[in-house]
């Protein structure tokens, strides 16, 4: 997809300035071996501050969870999806419903994730989308 971020030098950028992100699916202690728990730790030892939204937990992490993104307090630099990808374009439209001010500047779908349908319509509304890629991995690369 085109308005997609593939470029090295782009998601390098990209992650050395999310400071705040929003994980969507992430997961609590009970399922902690699963990469939807994994990855957001591995994101907040690099330095990221991260917020749980899951409808289905109330904390993760020692950190409250919300259940959709309207909920979270304050802004967020970054959406971190961990849903199927038929999933995702309920999550596109959550963001795009935010006040253009509570917008994050990217919505970013974990390795094995993309809907190029809701990517289009992110970037349409000027939001930068990755699509298949681990934010942990690029966390590793990018911030330590």
């Amino acid at each position: 997809m085109a308005d997609a971020i593939t470029s090295e030098n782009e998601l390098a950028a990209i992650v050395r300035g999310a400071k705040r992100v929003a994980v969507i699916g992430m997961v609590d202690e009970q399922r902690s071996d699963r990469p939807a728990y994994t990855i957001p730790e591995m994101c907040r030892q690099t330095g990221m501050e991260v917020v749980p939204v899951n409808p289905r937990i109330e904390s993760s992490q020692g950190l409250r969870a919300y259940p959709d993104l309207a909920s979270v307090p304050g802004t967020f630099d970054l959406v971190n999806v961990f849903r199927r990808s038929e999933d995702v374009p309920p999550h596109a439209d959550e963001v795009l419903a935010l006040p253009p001010e509570r917008r994050p500047k990217v919505f970013w779908m974990q390795s094995g994730i993309r809907n190029d349908e809701a990517a289009a319509k992110l970037a349409a509304a000027g939001i930068q989308v990755v699509q298949d890629r681990c934010l942990g991995v690029y966390a590793a690369r990018y911030r330590t």
